[in-house]
């Protein structure tokens, strides 16, 4: 069974014509067809959706037998008369697609396959257990904030996983913490294959993967808390940038100047319980010795830290930076606007050849260097509150982000989340115009068909980890309001197959189809070659890998990260057919507006478009 290019090599290896149409991806068709062979018991005028530019046109050969085709006459299927193949122009995996699994149990009887059902699912937990929990509830109403202040802010290397909007069901948690002392730090150069570990003075470099090692790592401090709620107890916190692609089947065209990857030992965790109003303190021993991994050890933090806890008091309100910025603010793009329009219209040609469906072009625009990086945190997760946001702080580098995007979640029970989000509006005012503003995105047949794209190829991803028939989509295209934006938002879901664990599913998944495109290889492929340098932390995912099993991880953006040298910003949109280059334009900076109004309000300075500019090596514009 040729599926898209296969029903098209078909068409093309009988003596058939196949060239380009006007491009259709992610949309559905109305199908109609024989009723015969793998069409048997499918309905008249069922609807499918297509991935397509190139098409068959003209007269069929006679060896093949047209079987399907849309209302408008563009071929859909064909049978070979003297050979069992058969093709289908249409995708019958599409989530949108219906009675695909139909169309496919046809396909298998008619080609006399059985299909082994899926062997009964274990647990998938390894035996072991090395780590000891333990655990307090801290009679504290202090906010996260505040503690983090005061027992963090100053720490070189610390953690704020922060739930700044709390939704139920999805970000109930915050959990802060800093690397312990002597405790293990690792980097990763993705380049030289090399994962540089820190244990206080001793360093160690492996040539090795960073996949790899964190799950060789993870394993050393594995933990049973299943008499605990919390979904993290300790484990390892941290970051994996765009370019780590390279470990996932991808190449890399560009080299990042910071870490490929950053992540801490977190032994040592406290976690603010938004709905309950609850601090917990948990601590990993995961050791024996005096070195601080013993159960002594961890007791005696415990004591240490609800004493340090019961102190806090309300942190002052983020000082003004001690920076002067420019009044315009300037952001400086890493290549003009006009530059980025035609790397837009490239994309176009590429959608339009068949190379791909959709193409999530990205950028960097940069500003002044800030020496406050926590205070523009505090003021960005007042400004924009977001679900998965997050202050990471690995010495002199600072991430500072308000993403509303989950990358993948894996619970107790071994299932795995990821909620995608393709498909943006600004926020009005008015509340009536902001309300027409939602339905326009919910109606939008552009951005509902970006989504779909992504759902499809994250099902494709999952399905790669996931045990036979659990990949779902529980939520298909909904519509979430943050506070500068709407999003056109999905849920999938999996359950992990047996035998494979969080570090698996990451590395199937990774990046995330939402800042790659589809398909993915061949659309980073692309990307690599029109965009000018690395995205570095941009676009990869950041969170926590639990001692327990678990993990949740979010996409890397809405995001600033703070260097001595710049403080960066990454901003992108997804280019598919139906595209307009000034409104994608347009689009990157809306998503920008988050850390813009941030910048503005720590400076005390209103927000209004004459407030900021755009700038590009060659042109400047007012925006």
């Amino acid at each position: 069974l040729g599926v898209c290019l296969g029903y098209q090599a078909l068409v093309h290896a009988a003596g058939g014509r196949v060239d380009r149409i006007d491009p259709v991806h992610g949309r559905a068709s109305e199908i109609m067809h024989s009723g015969r062979d793998i069409f048997a018991g499918v309905p008249q005028g069922f609807e499918a959706v297509r991935y397509h530019s190139l098409a068959a046109v003209g007269r069929l050969p006679d060896v093949l037998e047209l079987t399907a085709w849309t209302a408008d006459g563009v071929p859909m299927a064909v049978r070979h008369r003297e050979r069992r193949a058969w093709g289908v122009q249409f995708h019958p995996e599409s989530i949108c697609t219906a009675y695909g699994d139909r169309l496919v149990a046809n396909f298998l009887d008619l080609a006399g396959v059985t299909v082994p059902s899926a062997a009964p699912a274990g647990d998938g937990r390894r035996a072991a257990v090395r780590s000891r929990v333990h655990h307090r509830v801290l009679a504290t109403s202090a906010e996260a904030e505040d503690v983090f202040v005061a027992l963090y802010g100053d720490a070189e290397t610390a953690f704020w996983l922060d739930s700044s909007r709390v939704e139920r069901g999805q970000s109930r948690y915050s959990f802060i913490g800093a690397a312990r002392e002597g405790g293990l730090c690792l980097s990763y150069d993705v380049e030289r294959g090399c994962v540089t570990l820190r244990r206080g003075d001793r360093e160690e470099r492996r040539r090795a993967c960073v996949f790899d090692v964190l799950a060789e790592e993870l394993q050393r401090v594995e933990a049973d808390a299943s008499r605990l709620t919390l979904p993290f107890v300790g484990g390892f916190v941290g970051y994996f940038g765009y370019e780590v692609k390279a470990d996932c089947g991808s190449v890399n065209a560009h080299r990042s100047g910071l870490p490929d990857a950053q992540w801490i030992l977190a032994d040592r965790v406290l976690a603010f319980d938004h709905e309950q109003g609850v601090v917990h303190a948990v601590a990993l021993a995961h050791g024996a010795g005096d070195d601080g991994t013993g159960d002594d050890a961890c007791r005696a933090w415990l004591d240490t830290v609800e004493r340090d806890v019961r102190r806090v008091r309300p942190a002052p309100p983020p000082a003004p930076p001690p920076e002067a910025f420019a009044d315009p603010l300037v952001l400086r793009l890493d290549r003009e606007p006009g530059a980025y329009l035609r790397d837009i219209d490239a994309c176009l040609e590429a959608i339009r050849a068949g190379e791909s469906y959709e193409l999530c072009l990205t950028t960097q625009a940069s500003t002044a260097p800030i020496t406050a990086p926590l205070d523009l945190y505090r003021v960005l997760r007042r400004v924009s509150p977001a679900p998965y946001a997050a202050y990471l702080r690995f010495g002199d580098m600072a991430i500072l982000c308000s993403s509303p995007e989950r990358f993948l979640r894996v619970d107790s029970e071994r299932f795995v989340t990821s909620k995608p989000i393709k498909g943006t509006e600004a926020r009005q005012a008015d509340p009536v115009a902001d309300e027409l503003a939602r339905d326009l995105l919910r109606g939008s047949v552009k951005d509902r068909s970006e989504n779909l794209m992504i759902v499809d190829l994250l099902r494709n991803d999952l399905g790669r980890v996931c045990e036979i028939g659990t990949v779902d989509v529980p939520l298909l295209m909904d519509i979430e309001s943050y506070s500068t934006v709407h999003q056109m938002v999905s849920t999938v879901r999996g359950r992990l197959a047996d035998g494979l664990g969080v570090l698996d599913c990451l590395r199937a998944a990774f990046p995330g189809g939402s800042m790659t495109g589809a398909p993915k290889l061949r659309s980073m492929e692309i990307l690599d070659g029109l965009e000018r340098g690395a995205r570095g932390v941009y676009s990869g995912s950041l969170g926590y890998l639990s001692a327990d099993g678990r993990a949740d991880l979010n996409i890397v953006i809405r995001t600033a990260v703070a260097t001595p040298e710049r403080t960066s910003i990454g901003i992108g949109g997804a280019i598919v057919a139906l595209s307009d280059p000034q409104a994608e334009l347009d689009e990157i900076v809306l998503k920008a507006q988050g850390i813009v109004r941030a910048l503005l309000a720590w400076q005390e300075r209103p927000y209004s478009e004459k407030a900021f500019v755009i700038e590009g090596p060659a042109e400047k514009a007012h925006v």
